[in-house]
């Protein structure tokens, strides 16, 4: 089935439960500045307030517009009134466009429900490069330097969650999360499991061993 990652940056993108309509299903989970902490597998679309906790939502914009992972997400500034100027600095900042807040499920699925058919395929489209590694999500495949990485599908993701957090020490835990497999419960000693087939995955391609273990906290993945 396919998936649609609505990603909002208040609490209610911690509360609402997923919602399936014509054979999509619509996931959604709360955004905080540092992007998503998980892979996005699907179109993306983020409801950015225009005043956050930790930041200003036009901040907000402006990093989802630089960050690999959420360059083609649909971006709506959530504004708090209907104000000229806003709506300007808005679009200016990378917003795709604006509606008035407060939100709720409902308003949230109208939006993206009417403009989805026109994104469907962007994400789909997308290579993550870095150095030698390039990941084709259209091909789901992966090649070091050229020569393909020869993956299963839970390693390939896993590749891939790791790519778009270079030279980050993850933990296990992190790991679970990241690839969407808090349910049911896994052994974190899984992990341990994945990483080896990826690395002998990547010894065999060329790459030699990037994945690197950091004692006691989890596996980071080396890139200069």
């Amino acid at each position: 089935m396919d998936v649609i990652n609505i990603f909002l940056t208040n609490s209610l993108g911690e509360t609402l439960d997923d919602f399936v309509h014509d054979g999509r299903r619509f996931t959604f989970d709360r955004l905080g500045g540092e992007g998503p902490q998980r892979l996005v597998e699907g179109p993306m679309w983020a409801f950015v307030d225009w005043v956050m906790d930790d930041l200003a939502g036009l901040e907000m914009c402006r990093r989802l517009r630089a960050d690999p992972r959420t360059l083609e997400a649909h971006v709506t500034v959530v504004l708090e009134e209907d104000d000229a100027e806003d709506r300007r600095r808005a679009l200016k900042a990378g917003a795709d466009d604006y509606m008035v807040g407060p939100l709720d499920r409902t308003a949230v699925l109208d939006r993206v429900l009417a403009l989805q058919s026109r994104n469907a395929d962007k994400h789909a489209t997308r290579k993550v490069e870095l150095g030698d590694l390039v990941i084709d999500m259209a091909a789901l495949q992966a090649r070091w330097d050229g020569e393909p990485i020869n993956l299963r599908p839970n390693e390939f993701r896993l590749l891939r969650f790791l790519a778009e957090n270079p030279n980050r020490v993850l933990s296990r835990e992190d790991l679970i999360n990241g690839l969407g497999k808090r349910e049911p419960p896994i052994d974190e000693r899984t992990v341990d499991v994945w990483v080896g087939r990826l690395r002998r995955a990547l010894k065999a391609a060329g790459a030699g061993n990037p994945l690197r273990t950091v004692r006691s906290m989890g596996y980071v993945f080396d890139l200069g």
